[in-house]
């Protein structure tokens, strides 16, 4: 499970040109779901986005990575984006074949959702609308981006160089 999180100022999402979701200050984020994720996946990732120090202290603003989300009263905005975990490393066509199929996705995205609200105030916790075309406004505050997976990017199968192993002293 892979996520592009996002701090702003605010942040919507439209479809067909009509505002179905909004946030004030918090977090934006995109979630893509791989082929092999499951619980496990969503409560890594839900515990490192809610953990996640992305803000200054409230008490002395200068004081940066202090806060999370929680520590703020933030809200989060999520939008499902199977694009992330597009394989893009053969010719100019992605490929998709890593990302969950919909109706499997969308039921995990949900989950999703729901342990970001159990596990801090389900009134806080947006989302767009699953397998839309959506339009999204943002204000990234800093700007402040991180990439997040719940593998540590296995999902990208690198071919081992020989030769770029022998220069690193590597076996």
């Amino acid at each position: 499970m892979r996520a592009i999180v996002q701090r702003v100022k605010s942040a919507s999402v439209s479809v067909d040109n009509q505002v179905i979701s909004q946030i004030s200050r918090g977090l934006m984020i995109l979630v893509g779901i791989g082929s092999d994720d499951n619980e496990s996946d969503i409560v890594t990732l839900s515990n490192k986005i809610l953990a996640l120090r992305m803000f200054s202290d409230p008490a002395n603003p200068g004081a940066m990575w202090k806060s999370n989300v929680t520590d703020v009263g933030g809200e989060i905005l999520c939008v499902s984006q199977f694009t992330l975990l597009a394989n893009t490393t053969k010719g100019s066509k992605p490929d998709f074949h890593r990302a969950m199929g919909a109706e499997a996705s969308r039921k995990l995205y949900s989950t999703f959702l729901d342990k970001l609200g159990q596990s801090y105030a389900p009134e806080r916790i947006k989302d767009g609308k699953f397998g839309a075309m959506m339009d999204i406004s943002l204000i990234n505050e800093g700007p402040v981006t991180f990439t997040l997976d719940s593998r540590k990017f296995e999902y990208i199968d690198r071919p081992i160089d020989a030769s770029a192993s022998r220069a690193t002293g590597g076996s």
